[in-house]
């Protein structure tokens, strides 16, 4: 199936907006691999007979009551999510015909080439039967989740990003199970993950960079004043969209925090913050922090605090032991250095990084195309 699929959609579709679901919950968080540890990326060719095995695996259930607890429970949150709608009116990014309350199955759709593969499930293209709307279908074993005590972690996923509307996040659709699996409807990211495009030019420039921290922060800022810290940011939970602009992804090890203050240790080894390190309690500057490790990635190809061993990392982190390499230009420097500042409240605001001098003169950023009232 081709990316050529993207522009086959239905024109005047009727569509009903979402329904609330779950209720958070804060629950123990067990260092594991999140329930998104299926990336969406953009891997080549068409499925095999393997693939659709995989779809029609039976791996047993018995979470049945559990999900339909998850897919039926009042969502308290929405308040939150609803605060500031006003102000991202242009980022309502709702497709056609893909949002409404009756429940989803696995036959209203064609499914297409494996997008990404992982501990719970996979990632696969999918179209539409009726519309040809083109999406991205996760496929998650209930027996999976539940084996690895995880079901918690889905639940937090499919609540928060229920209510995200964003140009810089990946959007959910929608979701619907049967008696084994679990699918999540997401958007396609055609340009797979950010981190498989770094591995390929081994470092970005100044303006690709400054770009990605625009967007980056842009989508965080809007997070955080919906009171959700990400908590995992990494290029391996980043995905490029169809004009090569930023989409964050993965929120399974996100949480809908009204106070900002948790004490979780989870995310990956080189993008922890240092309270995160030492079990202190932290808030949305964990995020922050993760922006400036991200930054120095881009235009290095490699973290800031890489060491041989997990405990030389964390050494690192503590101390903020940072080196530049010479290619480093000076306002990337005065960025990343004004970022990555151990005292979580002196770190550089997202609104400062969007406005810092280097982000703004080598900033392209293009904001994608929104669905006009018309046509949803």
């Amino acid at each position: 199936m081709s990316d050529a699929l993207h522009s086959k959609v239905s024109s005047k579709p009727s569509v009903t907006k979402p329904k609330a679901y779950g209720s958070a919950v804060h629950l123990p968080i067990k260092k594991q691999l999140s329930s998104s540890s299926v990336s969406v990326c953009a891997s080549q060719g068409g499925s095999s007979p393997k693939h659709k095995k995989f779809l029609n695996k039976d791996k047993g259930g018995g979470l049945e009551s559990k999900v339909l607890h998850i897919l039926t429970a009042k969502l308290e949150l929405a308040k939150y999510y609803q605060a500031g709608k006003e102000n991202c009116a242009s980022a309502e990014l709702l497709p056609p015909s893909l949002i409404d309350r009756r429940m989803w199955a696995i036959s209203d759709f064609e499914i297409g080439k494996p997008l990404g593969k992982g501990r719970f499930g996979a990632v696969y293209l999918a179209r539409n039967k009726k519309t040809h709307f083109i999406l991205a279908l996760k496929v998650i074993f209930k027996s999976a989740m539940e084996k690895a005590q995880l079901e918690h972690q889905l639940r937090r996923e499919i609540e928060i990003l229920c209510h995200l509307r964003h140009p810089n996040i990946l959007r959910m659709y929608n979701y619907f199970h049967d008696r084994t699996r679990i699918y999540l409807m997401l958007e396609y990211a055609p340009r797979g993950e950010l981190y498989k495009e770094l591995q390929k030019k081994k470092y970005f420039d100044d303006t690709r960079t400054a770009t990605y921290m625009e967007e980056i922060s842009e989508a965080l800022m809007y997070c955080h004043a919906r009171k959700v810290i990400h908590r995992d940011i990494k290029p391996e939970n980043l995905l490029l969209g169809l004009r090569g602009e930023l989409k964050l992804a993965d929120f399974g090890w996100s949480v809908h925090a009204p106070s900002l203050r948790r004490t979780t240790l989870c995310g990956t080894t080189d993008y922890l913050a240092p309270e995160m390190i030492e079990g202190s309690p932290h808030n949305e500057n964990v995020d922050v922090w993760c922006v400036g490790v991200l930054c120095y990635e881009c235009l290095t190809g490699y973290a800031p605090f890489e060491a041989a061993t997990r405990l030389e990392t964390f050494r690192k982190i503590r101390e903020v032991n940072l080196t530049f390499p010479s290619r480093v230009s000076d306002g990337a420097r005065d960025l990343i250095t004004k970022i990555l500042h151990r005292t979580p409240s002196l770190r550089l605001p997202l609104k400062a990084v969007v406005e810092h001098p280097w982000v703004k003169s080598n900033s392209r950023r293009i904001l994608p195309p929104v669905y006009s009232k018309g046509e949803e």
